[in-house]
């Protein structure tokens, strides 16, 4: 029973008390003792190696604990504004003391941007007086209007959530992005599964939709406000530089709808005359599950204030997803107490995400052989000697590597757990596998599985390297935080099952669009890469697109 006991602590199963919104996290000395205590449990019943292991981790993440917190770039180059309450979101300033340094600075023109966009966030957000104008234009029937002198004082764009966390994560950035350019304010539909999940990150206002917005659900590609229905039904035509199509007035508002089908976007939505009318709304509701930002790459119109933001295009989700994404107390509470827990102490900690898709699932034998070979041929992790004997005496500093597993299955860490458990390893060093949580199916429509969904991905974004999934945008999102190119386990060949290459690196740590939009509006040949120089196809999925420097 204690064994099991201690197979389940090693698994990281957070008490139900840490679900709790508002508990707040271990200091340092709690965690000290939390991280003693099975320590002291294992020496017990396995000797004094164990017990000798178990010094050395304490004093590592004593020697974390002191020296974190100088080295950290709380504000990372600026991105951050400092005007937070720190108590209402601990992640904000907390999380760049466990990543990595970045390997972008980021240039001083985003962060001026930055600066300006939140401005007119607080100018025109929810609760003030501009906000309520525009809603009332808005329920008006007809939208503002749009000569040269007078473009609407305030113009939003307002983000519909869809698919996963990794997606929903992706595509806001992306929305983000697109509000930047075009000087919109981005308004946040938070439905119950998401409620809590981000903190605001945009000082003294809220990105939140208010519950009382009138337009929100029953949107599809097929709707009639959407842009393609409209530009079809001569509601809007490229010609016209006024009003709609017949010369009247536009619409109040116009959907846009960006949802992969068949991996493509829908046609003519990121050429530069399609850009040109969607800016005569001032009221913009979209829907998104993809990674749409490189595409806003491929409007000429854009290019220039791009390149001023992102001198280095590989950085875009790196740094719009630590200035935007910062997981609300409950997600990090499980962060705080799982990462000092478990694997602040290590020398060395590896992220293994491993995402099985069911419509294209990899058998458990085969992925897993998969995961042997890329690690072991990239010397990520040790080899095993097949006995559990060391192969001399114990070093006297012997090097901890914390295995970070993420998957909704438990059998990936079961196995590799047992087989560092049973055996020494060739190279002298100590491997810990750990798995905070095995939900086994995918479940958006639940808070606590996004929260949980959540905090594992910023846990592995903390790790020094990563082994991530083909095609997964969940692990996109991890190692675009860590700005790490991970060792990317390569798509099966179904014919011999089996990847002939086990993993491979990415270009940059970019995350990839699946589904490019096409570009038949350019006259030119479509694909892009051909004619765009910081523009490559993904490793994972052959047509699609990422940005590289």
């Amino acid at each position: 029973m204690v064994t099991d006991k201690l197979e389940e602590a090693a698994a990281g199963h957070p008490p139900e008390a840490e679900k709790r919104r508002g508990v707040a996290g271990p200091g340092a000395a709690t965690v000290l003792v939390l991280v003693a205590l099975p320590l002291v449990l294992v020496s017990f019943f396995f000797g004094d190696q164990t017990a000798s292991i178990a010094a050395d981790s304490l004093a590592r993440l004593h020697r974390f604990k002191e020296s974190s917190p100088a080295a950290a770039d709380r504000l990372l180059g600026g991105l951050l504004s400092p005007d937070f309450d720190e108590a209402a979101c601990r992640s904000r300033y907390e999380a760049s003391r466990r990543w990595k340094p970045s390997p972008f600075p980021a240039s001083p023109y985003l962060v001026e941007r930055l600066r300006r966009y939140e401005a007119n966030h607080r100018r025109c957000g929810p609760g003030t007086a501009r906000y309520r104008e525009a809603v009332a234009q808005l329920r008006s029937g007809r939208n503002a209007d749009a000569d040269a002198d007078n473009h609407g004082e305030c113009r939003y764009v307002v983000w519909l959530p869809i698919q996963g966390l990794g997606n929903r994560m992706l595509s806001l950035a992306s929305t983000f992005l697109y509000a930047l350019l075009t000087a919109r304010v981005v308004l946040v539909h938070e439905p119950p599964e998401m409620e809590g999940l981000f903190c605001e990150p945009f000082p003294g206002t809220s990105w939140l939709l208010p519950p009382d917005f009138p337009y929100k659900a029953g949107f599809s590609a097929g709707s009639n406000e959407s842009y393609l229905n409209m530009l079809k039904n001569g509601v809007v035509r490229y010609d016209d530089d006024g009003g709609g199509g017949g010369g009247g007035a536009l619409p109040p508002y116009v959907y846009f709808h960006l949802e992969q089908i068949h991996l493509r976007l829908q046609n003519h939505t990121f050429c530069e005359e399609d850009h040109r009318v969607l800016d005569r709304f001032n009221w913009m509701v979209l829907r998104s599950d993809s990674y749409f930002a490189v595409a806003l790459f491929l409007v000429p119109a854009y290019r220039a204030e791009l390149d001023r933001m992102f001198p280095a295009k590989g950085s875009l989700f790196h740094h719009l997803g630590r200035y935007l994404f910062h997981p609300g107390n409950r997600a990090w509470g499980i962060v705080e107490r799982f990462y000092d827990g478990y694997l602040a102490g290590a020398d060395e900690r590896l992220g293994l995400q491993v995402r099985i898709v069911p419509e294209m699932a990899v058998p458990f034998d085969v992925m897993y052989e998969q995961i042997l070979r890329c690690t072991w041929e990239h010397d990520l992790l040790p080899q095993v000697t097949n006995t559990s004997e060391p192969g001399g005496a114990r070093p006297p500093s012997t090097k901890v590597k914390a295995v970070l597993v993420v998957s909704l299955k438990r059998r990936y860490y079961e196995k590799l757990h047992g087989v560092y458990y049973t055996n020494a390893t060739a190279t002298g060093e100590v491997v810990a596998v750990y798995q905070p949580s095995h939900d086994g199916h995918q479940r958006t429509e639940a808070r606590a599985h996004n929260e949980r969904a959540l905090a594992e991905i910023y846990l592995l974004s903390f790790s020094d390297t990563l082994v991530t999934t083909a095609w997964s945008t969940f692990g996109y999102v991890a190692h675009a935080l860590a700005g790490l190119r991970p060792w990317q386990l390569a798509p099966l060949d179904w014919a011999k099952m089996r990847a002939d290459v086990a993993c491979v690196r990415p270009a940059s740590v970019e995350p990839c669009l699946h589904s490019p939009p096409s570009l038949a509006c350019r006259r030119q040949d479509a694909d892009p890469v051909a004619h765009v120089p910081f523009v490559r196809h993904c490793e994972d999925v052959h047509a699609g697109l990422k940005l590289f420097d």
